[in-house]
């Protein structure tokens, strides 16, 4: 194939899951069944916490930062996820691509950062309840939140324009399900060193440092229910924390994997089922598991859809 440079790459192909055409229809009726339950789930807990002032308290407005990110995420992947598994070799021009990767590593990093708050928040009111509301007043959240959107617009805007400013040679296929990094700087024709030493960092920053520091939380929030006198008590706090847990583990377990691997580390196949557990499950579990197991939420939820009904009676 004739060698191209940046200039006159124009697009890159998605070959998907493109080895494996017998494949491609039923995954395109899963995926597009899981975007549809992920938009739906999400803009329930968005809907819900907006609508009932009783859940204006941090715990939830932290939830509804990360539903509002879950969204953003699955709508940045998912459509030209679902164009991929339509077609044999599915085209993005090289400006949808940069766009693409540039929201991936947005609303990426700003999670990562919101549940490293949202561990610190439980922290603060299991460990320390009469405190609470002095450790996370308004004032705190609301730096915490903003801290969160700007880290993750920072790493979004450094990685994607350095990616980006490097020469590409052809082929364009890009041998995965979107324009992730990893597999973009692939097909760079460039020395990446310097690059692969700072993206190897700041993923040690972003992605290991909040995950450790969660995990430093729940070790003490893990402490201080062992303690707690009321079997009720323990259990109620324990479900909640666990909730949290499940959806970090996934999240981050699956992020680890993909993008501190070295370059041999796994087959392209393993590397897109990898992105497809946190870009995929990741989404789809965190309404399940912050609504489903929460009586509050559910409450809410039960009270806003009496009041629907009371108002149609009318």
């Amino acid at each position: 194939m004739k060698r191209q440079n940046q200039s006159s790459m124009v697009e890159f192909i998605l070959l998907g899951f493109s080895n494996f055409p017998e494949l491609q229809e039923q995954l395109f009726g899963v995926f597009l069944v899981i975007y549809l339950v992920t938009l739906m789930g999400n803009a329930i807990i968005i809907v819900v916490i907006s609508l009932e002032q009783s859940l204006h308290v941090p715990m939830y407005l932290f939830l509804l930062n990360l539903s509002v990110v879950e969204v953003s995420f699955s709508a940045v992947i998912m459509p030209e996820m679902l164009v991929v598994l339509s077609t044999e070799k599915a085209r993005i021009s090289f400006v949808s691509c940069f766009a693409q990767m540039y929201f991936i590593l947005l609303f990426g990093g700003t999670e990562c950062f919101l549940l490293g708050a949202m561990a610190y928040d439980r922290f603060a009111a299991i460990c320390h309840p009469l405190n609470y509301p002095v450790i996370i007043n308004k004032m705190v959240f609301l730096k915490l939140v903003i801290f969160s959107w700007v880290s993750g617009i920072m790493v979004a805007t450094v990685q994607t324009t350095w990616v980006f400013s490097f020469p590409f040679c052809g082929p364009n296929e890009i041998n995965h399900l979107f324009c992730e990094t990893p597999p973009v700087l692939e097909l760079t024709c460039a020395d990446t060193f310097l690059f692969e030493i700072y993206a190897f960092t700041g993923t040690i920053l972003i992605v290991m440092v909040p995950f450790l520091l969660i995990l430093l939380s729940y070790i003490r929030i893990l402490y201080a229910i062992l303690k707690m006198p009321s079997t009720t008590g323990r259990q109620k706090a324990f479900s909640t924390c666990a909730s949290h847990l499940t959806s970090v583990t996934l999240f981050y377990g699956t992020a680890n994997m993909t993008y501190l691997q070295p370059k041999s580390g796994y087959s392209p196949e393993t590397k897109k089922l990898m992105s497809l557990a946190y870009t995929l499950l990741t989404p789809l579990l965190n309404p399940l598991i912050y609504s489903l197991r929460n009586s509050e939420m559910k409450r809410a939820l039960m009270k806003l859809w009496r009041r629907k009904v009371f108002l149609h009676t009318v």
